[in-house]
């Protein structure tokens, strides 16, 4: 397992960093295009749709982004939609963790299926928004999650209810904790500082998002960067609640050792818009 999982994150990485590094956001746009297109299929399959309805669904996906592609979007700053993105998530979340794993098929299948294309489109959008402002910012962005998830799991296995006795979500996640969060907290916050003293002392020409954050104090700084932490969990549970409503383990099996593309992008489907909508605002 671990040599499947090492194998196939050296593959991705043989294709994600040249398109990231390529001075036109074209590849990258394309790569990231192709991924959101097997999450979509992902989306279907998960939300009980055969094989060619899910390659529709795939379908729809690209055609949605390429339609805004070409309609300029991609240039503007769109802060209507990722206000509109932020409360889509945010009531989103509310929702469906109220409504728990029970709740998840009582929602009507169209409703299911368009939401988990418009959360991949938006998801692409602000993830090629994020790199024509600059890879630095996209990486922040990125490593915001990244960090998050690894420090959620480090504090979680060392600490996990040795301060509190209830787990985070044990009827969606059983090993997720409190402990774990305050991991993911403590983490991503360590990281902006660390982030923002290095803009500041190699003065680059494109700031991280967590230098955006700064600009108008740390007052604003510290509670957008709880809040993504925060969403960047919740987009973990809420794929793990729909997983848990399907029966399935992983979202598919298309990256072996990691399972599907929605298990590796889960964290990302909420927080890149909020990165953009944050961006936006500064």
């Amino acid at each position: 397992m671990l040599q499947q999982r090492v194998l196939t994150a050296l593959a991705l990485l043989a294709v994600l960093l040249p398109a990231l590094l390529y001075p036109s956001f074209v590849p990258f746009a394309l790569v990231v295009l192709l991924l959101m297109a097997a999450a979509a299929w992902e989306w279907g399959r998960l939300n009980g749709c055969a094989m060619w309805p899910s390659l529709g669904l795939g379908a729809s996906c690209v055609l949605l982004c390429l339609l805004t592609w070409w309609l300029g979007w991609l240039q503007q700053r769109l802060q209507p939609l990722w206000l509109g993105a932020g409360l889509f998530w945010l009531l989103g979340v509310v929702l469906m963790l109220r409504a728990g794993v029970a709740g998840w098929p009582r929602i009507p299948a169209a409703v299911r299926l368009l939401a988990g294309v418009l959360a991949l489109w938006l998801a692409w959008l602000a993830a090629v928004q994020a790199r024509m402002v600059g890879i630095n910012f996209l990486l922040s962005a990125l490593a915001l999650v990244w960090v998050a998830d690894i420090a959620a799991y480090a504090a979680g296995r060392t600490f996990g209810l040795r301060f509190t006795r209830q787990k985070l979500a044990p009827s969606i996640s059983p090993g997720k904790t409190w402990e774990g969060v305050a991991g993911a907290v403590l983490g991503v916050l360590l990281l902006a500082c660390g982030w923002v003293a290095a803009d500041a002392a190699w003065q680059t020409p494109v700031v991280s998002l967590f230098s955006r954050l700064a600009q108008p104090g740390w007052w604003w700084l510290l509670p957008a960067v709880l809040f993504m932490v925060a969403m960047s969990v919740a987009g973990d549970l809420v794929e793990s609640l729909i997983k848990r409503a399907a029966g399935a383990k992983d979202s598919s099996r298309l990256l072996p050792g990691h399972g599907g593309v929605l298990d590796r992008v889960d964290a990302l489907l909420p927080t890149l818009p909020l990165a953009m909508l944050f961006s936006s605002w500064l």
